[in-house]
C-alpha cells in the first residue's frame, strides 16, 4: 500500500471520529431535545435510532471498501495448467 493511500485512509478515519463526536455533543443534542413528538416518539429518540445506525453503516461501508486494493496490471501471473 502506498504512503499517500495510507495517509488518506488515516484522514478518513479521523474524519469519521470527529463527525461521530460532533453527533453526540451539545449542538445536535440540543436541536433534537425538544418535547415535540414525531409519530408519537420524541425527536431525540428518533435521532439516536436513525443517526447511530446510519453512522455504523457508513463506517461499515468504509471498512468494507478500504481493503480492496486496485489490481496492478504490471504483475504477471503464471499459468500452471499443463499443455
Amino acid at each position: 500500500m502506498r504512503e499517500s493511500q495510507k495517509s488518506s485512509i488515516r484522514e478518513a478515519w479521523i474524519l469519521c471520529l470527529v463527525l461521530g463526536m460532533i453527533m453526540i455533543n451539545f449542538p445536535f443534542i440540543h436541536i433534537f431535545s425538544s418535547a415535540q413528538l414525531i409519530f408519537g416518539v420524541p425527536k431525540l429518540v428518533l435521532y439516536f435510532f436513525i443517526g447511530w445506525p446510519t453512522s455504523i453503516i457508513v463506517i461499515w461501508y468504509f471498512v468494507r471498501h478500504i481493503g480492496k486494493e486496485p489490481q496492478d496490471s504490471s504483475v504477471v501471473t503464471e499459468d500452471k495448467s499443463e499443455p
